[in-house]
């Protein structure tokens, strides 16, 4: 593993430095929070081992920026800190720590923390293979990569915007924001049952076709359903499972495939509901062009308490100019129509009758 020590104590950064050399790993050192940000962004690390008190930014702020900014896979956070108050520790937590060391450090602490994130970071092969699986099912869709990046990028920061403003704090901790991050490209697996008549039609679909196109969340659910039969106790295959069978159920109880409502529905389910709309929206496809980022994030305000749930909502709309930032870095520039030219007739996904409202006419093909 490649290790990347940041402290501003020049004793403590040589002996550490010294320490990991003689145990065989390659060791990279940095002076503060800042020259290890700027390394990070042109070398692949992946540990960090960083102090809690630097110049610039302290070692939390570096795992937060880690977690909020950083696209270039996980990196395992160790900080080194004199506190030992639980205040300190959740701090520490909420910042994107993965684990503390007391100072002054002991060899064989070091060490049997670097075993550990060993092991975490091995996971990251785990990570591709999913991203893999998802993609292929994306590519049947002429659906890229980067809507899988954008999605996941708008759940996390969603899911991290809610803990942070106090909502759903007794299910949204590091590890369920690190889960979505992960689960949330296997949203539409499901797409590899549908027929290409029906995925790949460029019209808009009859009732009958938006029947056949909604089985998409129950092949995804019963494809994971088998997965975790074989691993019932692997928390990544229940998560994705719950995405892919519930992310086009609505909070009024109208959605698909089980019409369940409000809080029945996994809040993972829920958050990459408002991503994966959103993303539509932006999005040109096949069957409509993409609108506007500011006509978007109106459509899913309209949605807040019928399709959506409102706290979601709400916490996507407060970071919406952080959510234009995915959306521009992750996409090529496409032409934008404007809000005036959203409301269109169109087939009701419920009905079948006409409706003017364009979020149905994204409902039946996200």
């Amino acid at each position: 593993m490649k290790i990347l020590i940041s402290d501003d104590d020049d004793i403590c950064r040589d002996m550490l430095v010294e320490m990991l050399s003689r145990a065989g790993y390659d060791v990279t050192s940095a002076a503060d929070g800042a020259e290890a940000w700027e390394l990070l962004q042109s070398h692949a690390f992946s540990v960090l081992i960083s102090d809690w008190e630097m110049p610039g930014f302290s070692g939390p702020e570096l795992c937060r920026r880690i977690r909020d900014d950083f696209d270039n896979g996980y990196i395992y956070s160790i900080l080194l800190t004199g506190r030992d108050s639980s205040d300190d520790l959740v701090a520490g937590l909420q910042a994107g720590a993965d684990a503390f060391i007391s100072k002054p450090v002991t060899s064989s602490e070091l060490l049997a923390q670097l075993q550990a994130a060993e092991r975490i970071v091995s996971l990251e092969t785990r990570e591709v293979a999913i991203f893999a699986l998802a993609r292929l099912a994306e590519s049947r869709d002429q659906e890229t990569g980067e809507h899988l990046e954008r999605v996941r990028n708008y759940a996390r920061l969603i899911a991290q915007e809610l803990a942070a403003s106090g909502n759903y704090t007794d299910q949204i901790d590091t590890e369920f924001v690190r889960l979505l991050y992960l689960t949330s490209p296997l949203h539409d697996i499901g797409k590899v049952g549908i027929p290409d008549q029906v995925l790949l039609k460029p019209g808009r679909l009859t009732k009958e076709e938006m029947f056949v196109m909604q089985q998409h969340t129950r092949i995804g659910a019963d494809t994971l359903d088998a997965a975790l039969a074989r691993f019932p106790k692997v928390r990544f295959l229940s998560m994705a499972r719950d995405i892919a069978a519930s992310h086009h159920e609505r909070w009024d109880g109208t959605g698909y495939p089980d019409r369940i409502a409000r809080e029945a529905i996994p809040l993972c389910a829920r958050i990459v509901s408002v991503a994966d709309v959103y993303d539509a929206l932006t999005t040109k496809r096949c069957y409509k062009p993409a609108y506007a980022h500011e006509t978007a994030v109106e459509i899913v305000r309209a949605g807040a308490g019928t399709q959506f749930d409102p706290v979601i909502v709400e916490a996507f709309a407060r970071i919406h100019e952080r959510i234009r930032g995915i959306n521009l870095r992750f996409q090529a520039p496409s032409e934008e129509v404007p809000a005036k030219s959203c409301v269109e007739p169109i087939v009701d996904s419920e009905s079948g009758n006409p409706s003017t409202n364009t979020r149905d006419a994204v409902l039946t093909r996200r």
